[in-house]
This record gives C-alpha cells, structure tokens and sequence, in this order.
C-alpha cells in the first residue's frame, strides 16, 4: 500500500514562476511531511539553479516559448515541444505523481499536457492578473485554477477557478 504521496510541480523561466512554485512545494512539505517532490523546468533557465537551492530535485526540458514575431528561433520550437513530451511523458512514467501542479512558463506546457493526458490530476496556479498563454492553454483541461485575482472568469472556466491568492 503506498505511503506518500508523489507531487509533480512544473514552471519557470523566471522568478514570477519559479517561487509560487516552490512556496506550494514548502507549505505541500509542511502538510505533508512524507510526500516526495519532483520539479520539472526548463534547461537553461533560472530555476534549474534556485529549485535545488531550496532543497528540491528538479529534471529539465529543452523547451522555450514561441517568439510573437517570426523569427529563426521559432523553427526550432516544434522539434523542442516533441522532445519535451517525451521526456515529460518519461519523467511521469517513472515518477508517478498523484498531482501535477502548474505555475506557467515554457516546462509547465508539456508536463502537464502529459499529465492530464494520463488521467493525473492537474492544477494550475495563477499568480497574475492577466494570464500567459501557457496556463491559458492549460487551462481547458487542468482540474482546478487557483488564482489570486477577481475576474479571471474572463480567460479561465469559472467553474475550475479557485481564488486563494498568491503563495509566498
């Protein structure tokens, strides 16, 4: 019979991201003391340095956002979202979560489109006033969003918001 719980968190690319995500790793820790933590996030980017800093294993993926004007970078990004659902579907293979939690940016995407595409419970954590297109995205089929703002009904269905501020 399983004892803890495994508790998957994805986001980053910067700090708006990366501490919601691990201010809801610290409180999760606190609640629950036996759970196991895995972060994902994207390589090369901040939050491969500060998530183990705070004591946290993180995997990363080689993934970036699309450029909102057309560019040379943005002929990589299809190549970079394949390789990054099949790490994710790999890393959720062998991790196993329970839950994957969400804070937007580029790692957030592929994670937990492979999550949610195996039936795990999916969470998104919204800590703006206007969305990014990530959680947007995410947002038709994440379980429940967690928002710190009135009015997000505007970008997410108002039947999965959620308002319990922003995690510090």
């Amino acid at each position: 019979m399983k004892q803890s719980i495994n508790i998957l968190i994805s986001g980053g690319g910067t700090g708006g991201h990366i501490y919601p995500a691990i201010a809801i790793a610290n409180e999760l820790k606190l609640r629950y003391p036996d759970a196991n933590f895995l972060f994902v996030g994207a390589k090369d980017k901040m939050e491969m340095e500060k998530v183990p800093q705070a004591g946290y294993e993180i995997k990363g993926l080689w993934i970036s956002g699309i450029q909102r004007k057309l560019t040379v970078d943005n002929l990589s990004f299809p190549f970079k979202m394949i390789s990054s659902l099949r790490n994710a579907s790999k890393i959720i293979r062998k991790f196993k979560p329970d839950v994957a939690i969400g804070t937007g940016g580029f790692a957030s995407g592929p994670t937990l489109i492979v999550a949610n595409s195996k039936g795990i419970p999916t969470l998104i954590q919204e800590q703006n006033s206007y969305p990014g297109i990530t959680n947007k995205l995410l947002s038709k089929r994440a379980h429940k969003i967690c928002v710190a703002y009135d009015n997000l009904e505007r970008f997410f269905p108002v039947e999965k918001i959620v308002k319990t501020g922003n995690p510090v």
